[in-house]
């Protein structure tokens, strides 16, 4: 901890740009000797009496919202479009891109969030004989149909990057998986349980969301009745999400 604070108070930018809004984060803008610090009026309490300018933000609207009206405030100009630079990332060894393949992030930190390994199993056995690559931080073993590849524990963020940029559909539960396939892809479906998906769902138009048993196309979201509180994902609806990719990701004859 200690080399890392020197090593933070030797930087000195000129303008440090507190996107996270927590304790922490500003601590680390004054630690690095940042001649101005900006931020955001959704920062925890207190907080913006360390900043020297203060973005205005609604709380409610979506994060990606939020952050470019920070950097409107440091002078930036918004377009209409918006591009993002997201790593090519790093190619894992010994792993062939074709044939295609599904990928799956079925775990998250949230509080009955994660995917069943029963529900990861039909998952897989539904989309057979099309690949299904698993990844993310498993707490227990996971049962492995023939066409699963058991990525879990195994990969790299830049091995993931680079594994949401091949594959062909990717289904995550997990919001930063899913935010880097929304920026590279709208076939990208994002799991919601508890979550507002309006608010920290995908921030692509074309991208696809599942909450209580409903499936949802992001730019449908804000005329949509949405229930707040959702139930988990269960098995039973493993088929649907099934009928929305497999169009999206046809049957290799290579392996039919």
């Amino acid at each position: 901890m200690l080399p890392w604070l020197k090593k933070s108070g030797q930087i000195h930018p000129d303008l440090a740009m507190d996107f996270h809004g927590s304790l922490r984060s500003v601590l680390i803008a004054k630690i690095s000797g940042a001649k101005e610090i900006y931020g955001m009026s959704n920062s925890l309490a207190g907080k913006a009496w360390f900043y020297d300018r203060v973005a205005q933000v609604n709380r409610r609207s979506h994060p990606v919202e939020r952050y470019l009206k920070l950097v409107e405030c440091a002078g930036a100009t918004i377009g209409e479009s918006l591009r993002c630079s997201v790593p090519s990332g790093d190619p894992l060894p010994r792993f062939d891109a074709h044939p295609p393949f599904v990928l799956l992030h079925p775990f998250a930190r949230g509080h009955d969030k994660s995917l069943s390994n029963a529900v990861i199993e039909e998952f897989c056995q539904l989309l057979a004989p099309t690949r299904v690559v698993v990844v993310g931080q498993a707490h227990n073993r996971i049962n492995t149909p023939e066409n699963c590849i058991d990525l879990t524990r195994q990969t790299s963020l830049l091995q993931l990057t680079w594994l949401i940029r091949v594959a062909r559909f990717v289904v995550s539960v997990e919001s930063g998986p899913m935010h880097i396939a929304a920026a590279v892809t709208p076939n990208t479906l994002s799991i919601h349980t508890w979550s507002d998906p309006l608010r920290i769902g995908p921030y692509n138009p074309d991208a696809w969301v599942w909450k209580h048993g409903q499936l949802y196309r992001v730019g449908d979201l804000e005329t949509a009745k949405i229930r707040k509180r959702g139930r988990g994902f269960r098995r039973k609806d493993v088929a649907s999400v099934v009928d929305l990719i497999r169009p999206r990701v046809p049957i290799d004859p290579m392996v039919a």
